[in-house]
Formats: structure tokens, C-alpha cells, sequence
């Protein structure tokens, strides 16, 4: 339950400078990013850093990779700055009180999530349907950033509305800020390429500051970030109504989709580069407490980064103690130094949104599913415009329907496979895969690569009937191997029996061979085992078709086709 008191108890003293390295660069990474995604949630810059504190502080004690980092994201961020303003009716207090309860709505979902043992949800958003959603979710936000970047104020509607707008008001440019902007983009930019482990954010927003500073922008028209208060927020439960928390809820599970599955993204890219085993039900947990952490501390919904997770292991970090002290280095930001952040210019904070958002809009992700499944891209074109045409918040519900749409289509339509033997051998294989295996004449031999239940199996047992009626000449017997279908359900062993008695009534015998001991029991229980050649755990595919070959099959009669 907390992985930290197993790991806490190995520590070795060596791994500590790793760890604190990590932990102050990741928290140069997290300031200006938390900053920066407060901004596109619509809430006051201190926000950010309060979610990021009280997130970090907890999260660290329940995750099971060593690397993860938690933070508000830009798609979470988005998708609340989107989502509570009808809500809050315009009263920033409202807004901030919402954005807190939906994070702790977010933690509540994650603890059940958790009780109920469902981490294997994550596996339901595919990753198509996240490469299109990211894709659309970078292209909103670059909608709702450019504005600021060209100095004046930003529409606040769809990517198309945001995109007229923007358009539409590009003779209202402001010259300063847009010089004080493409500068900041540069350095960002660069830094990117050459400088892609070092927190290049903190030096642009440090220069920004010092620039205004100096040169007092904000008599020139650019516009600056404005206060962020020192001290912490007196930790408690939002103030909503009940009504507030019904409203919240299918907000609330967006923001918990989307980081329960950027977070066990992160876990399992690390898994894998490490050798590790990720417990994505564990995650399930960590996420939980951040949030509701987050919440009491007046913060917004947070989820796993997956720019800081990176920036975390390349630092030299050992264990997640790297995230507990980067929670610190934050802490002393916001007693210390909070005040310094008010001359941040809003150019500079929207180049620095700008270009974390670019990793959002995978062209080699589109293109690869281009290439390999046009399936595949025709979801992700789909969840893209889901974002773009109705929002972020029923671009996420699109995109999870669309999971679960392409799961249901996959499941329908199981590949049935033909067999023949293997030259040379007692074993049988695929003949479209394996165009040198060898026809057995008068048999038949299918092989359904799927469980059979009630919404495939009419299409399994369809493609049987096309292949016997397509090969022109009617087999003496149909060999179903059910190795590849480890469950049966009442409806499919009705249909198979159904299917063995109309191919029997042609004077085609039926043999079921290879069936798990479950689809055995399933078949004997709906007495129809006896329709499909007596079911047993010995006889094999190869034990048929030589008891057919011994006993002399009559030749074929041809067929016409229906």
C-alpha cells in the first residue's frame, strides 16, 4: 500500500545527491511550467504552485515508479480552464473553490478506482485515440496562447472561434510584446535542441522578470503576471454546494481518465527502460492522494508529466524521494520568493506554454499510424476533431468512446483462421500466413482466434459458412479447433450446435478439438457437446484428420454457392 516504507528501508546514502540534484531541477522545471498551466485553467498563477507542493508532497510516498513525476498538465489544466467558467458564473473565488473540488472529486475517483482493483482501465483509452486527442490539444491550446504571445487578449470559445479571432484581430499585434515574446520563444526553442536536460524555462522566466524589471515593460503595454501572494493557503474544503458536486462529476472523471492514463504511460515507459514492474492499480493510489492533497491545499487536479518524469530520471534521480524534495524547493518559492514572479511578462509565460505543448502534436505518431492501420488513423483524426469542434472536455468523453468502440469492433470480428499442416509434421498453421502448408483433401479446419460470445459469434460462424461454401467442393468433415477460444458463453455453444447440426444435415461431420477445460464445461453443461463429435482433452487436430485419412474419405460432392 505505501511502496515508500519497503524502498525507505533499502535507501542507501550514496543515491541521497542524485536524488537532491533531481529534486532542485525538477522544481526549476515545475515553477514556471505550474505557472504557465494555471494560466490556461483560467486560475491565479499561486494556483499552480500550490498543487504542485501539496501533490508532490504525498505523491511520493505511494507511487510505484521510481521516476514519475507528478504536476498540473497542460490537458488537465486546459480541460478545467474550459469547463468551469459557465459554472463559476465569472467569480474567480468560485473558480478557484470548483477547480479545488473537482481535484478532490479526482482523488475520490482514484480511491475507488483502487479499491475496486481497476488499473487495468487505463488499457481502454488506446493509444491512437490519445495520439489524436493530444494532437487536437495542442492545436487548442497554441489557439488560446498566440494572442497573448502578439499582446492582446485571447477569445474564449472552440479552437475554430479562438482561430477567427485570433485572425481576425492580427492588425491588433503589439509590437513590444511580441519582440519580448519571439525572444523568449528563441531561447526556448534552442534550449530545446541543445539544452534538452536543463531547465531552460527557469532562465527565460528569470530573464523575463529582470527585463521588466529593468526596462519597465509594463509602461510599454506588455502585460505582466501580476501578484502571486507569499505564504500558503490555509489547507480545508472548498466552498461548493451540493448541487456544485453533481455538476463537477463528469468533469471530475475526465481529469482522472487522463491521468490515470498519462501516468501509467510515464510508469511504463520507465518499467520497461528499467527492467522494473509498474502496478498500475498502485498508481491508482499515488494519483489519488495527489489530488486530494492538491485539493485540501486549494490547488487543481494534477497528473503524471511526462516532460518532468523525463527531466527527473536524466537529472540523476534515484528513488521518488527526488519528488518530496522538489515539493521543498517549491515550498521556499512560495514563502520566499513569490513576489518576484508579479513582473512576469504574460509574452514570456505563453512562449514557455507554446513550446511544452509542441510535444503534445506527435506528426510522427499520425504518421505512423497512416502507414501502418488506417483504421487506427481514422480514430485519431476523429478524437482530434472531437477536440477542435466540441471542446476538450467532450473531446476526452469522444475519445473514450471511440476506445471503447474500436475495442467492441476488434472483439466482433475475430480472425478465423484456416489451417493446414505444416509440411512434413503432425502440426497445423494458418494458409494464409503459410501458403506452403498443405490442404487436407475432404477436411476442413477453423480456428477461431478469439473467445465466442454473444456479439461474435454469428460472425465467426457466417466466415466458417462463406469458406466451405467458397471451396467449391463440400469437405466430409469440419475440424473446430478451440484452442485459441478460452471462453465460450451459453449463446456461442447454442450457435456452434446450430451450425454443427446444419453442416451435419449436408453430410458434413463436425469435430470440436483442443477446447480449454472451461469451454469443456460449458459445452457439456448445454448438452450440446455431443453435436459437435464428443468433446475430450486428448484428441488433438492431428489425431482427427489421421482417423479420417485411415478410414478412406469418399470423394466431395460440388456445391453451389448460396
Amino acid at each position: 500500500m505505501i511502496p515508500a516504507a519497503r524502498w525507505l528501508r533499502s535507501y542507501q546514502p550514496s543515491w541521497l545527491t542524485g536524488d537532491v540534484l533531481a529534486g532542485l531541477t525538477l522544481a526549476a522545471y515545475l515553477v514556471p511550467s505550474s505557472l504557465g498551466d494555471a494560466s490556461l485553467a483560467n486560475l491565479p498563477p499561486q494556483t499552480g504552485l500550490y498543487a504542485c507542493l501539496f501533490s508532490g508532497a504525498v505523491f511520493w510516498l505511494f507511487c510505484s515508479s521510481r521516476y514519475t513525476s507528478i504536476t498540473v498538465t497542460s490537458a488537465i489544466s486546459l480541460l478545467i480552464g474550459s469547463s468551469l467558467g459557465e459554472i463559476s458564473g465569472g467569480d474567480p473565488a468560485r473558480f478557484g473553490a470548483l477547480a479545488a473540488a473537482t481535484a478532490l472529486l479526482v482523488g475520490a475517483i482514484g480511491l475507488i478506482a483502487w479499491l475496486a482493483r481497476a488499473g487495468a482501465i487505463v488499457n481502454f483509452i488506446s493509444e491512437s485515440v490519445m495520439v489524436g486527442f493530444k494532437c487536437g490539444l495542442a492545436l487548442f491550446l497554441a489557439s488560446t496562447q498566440l494572442p497573448k504571445l502578439l499582446g492582446f487578449h485571447a477569445a474564449h470559445g472552440d479552437f475554430w472561434q479562438n482561430a477567427a479571432y485570433l485572425l481576425g484581430h492580427v492588425g491588433d499585434t503589439h509590437p513590444v510584446s511580441l519582440a519580448v515574446g519571439l525572444a523568449a520563444l528563441t531561447v526556448l526553442v534552442l534550449g530545446r535542441i541543445f539544452l534538452e536536460t536543463k531547465p531552460v524555462a527557469l532562465f527565460v522566466v528569470a530573464a523575463g522578470i529582470v527585463a521588466a524589471t529593468m526596462f519597465a515593460l509594463d509602461r510599454h503595454g506588455v502585460s505582466l503576471l501580476g501578484n502571486v501572494p507569499r505564504g500558503l493557503p490555509v489547507p480545508g474544503w472548498p466552498s461548493v454546494r451540493g448541487a456544485d458536486i453533481n455538476r463537477l462529476l463528469a468533469l471530475s472523471l475526465a481529469c482522472f481518465l487522463l491521468a490515470a492514463v498519462e501516468t501509467a504511460a510515464i510508469g511504463r515507459t520507465f518499467a520497461a527502460r528499467h527492467g522494473e514492474r509498474l502496478d498500475a492499480n498502485q498508481e491508482f493510489l499515488a494519483i489519488a492522494t495527489a489530488n486530494l492533497a492538491a485539493g485540501l491545499g486549494r490547488g487543481l487536479p494534477v497528473g503524471g508529466g511526462s516532460s518532468q518524469s523525463l527531466v527527473n530520471e536524466s537529472a540523476g534521480g534515484r528513488t521518488p524521494l527526488s519528488g518530496a524534495i522538489a515539493a521543498g524547493f517549491i515550498l521556499i518559492v512560495v514563502l520566499y520568493f513569490s513576489q518576484l514572479l508579479r513582473a512576469l511578462p504574460q509574452p514570456v509565460l505563453a512562449a514557455v506554454v507554446l513550446v511544452a505543448v509542441t510535444g503534445l502534436f506527435q506528426v510522427a505518431a499520425l504518421r505512423r499510424l497512416w502507414r501502418a492501420s488506417r483504421g487506427e488513423f481514422v480514430v485519431a483524426t476523429a478524437a482530434l476533431i472531437g477536440v477542435l469542434g466540441f471542446g476538450v472536455l467532450r473531446g476526452v468523453l469522444i475519445g473514450s468512446i471511440l476506445s471503447l468502440l474500436q475495442i467492441l469492433r476488434h472483439a466482433s470480428r475475430p480472425h478465423v483462421a484456416v489451417l493446414g499442416r505444416i509440411p512434413g509434421t503432425r502440426r497445423f498453421s494458418d494458409l494464409e500466413r503459410h501458403a506452403d502448408n498443405e490442404w487436407i483433401h475432404g477436411v476442413m479446419i477453423f480456428r477461431p482466434e478469439a473467445s465466442l460470445v454473444y456479439f461474435n459469434i454469428d460472425g465467426v460462424c457466417d466466415r466458417i459458412r462463406d469458406r466451405i461454401h467458397a471451396a467449391g467442393a463440400l469437405p466430409r468433415l469440419v475440424v473446430l479447433d478451440l484452442s485459441a477460444s478460452p471462453q465460450v458463453d451459453l449463446q456461442s455453444a447454442d450457435t456452434l450446435a446450430l451450425l454443427a447440426r446444419e453442416l451435419s444435415s449436408a453430410g458434413i461431420h463436425v469435430q470440436a478439438v483442443e477446447a480449454h477445460s472451461s469451454v469443456r464445461d460449458m459445452l457439456r453443461g448445454d448438452a450440446v457437446d455431443h453435436d459437435l463429435g464428443g468433446i475430450n482433452r486428448f484428441t488433438s487436430v492431428a489425431d482427427v484428420v489421421d482417423a479420417f485419412q485411415r478410414a478412406g474419405a469418399a470423394s466431395s460432392p460440388v456445391i453451389s454457392r448460396r
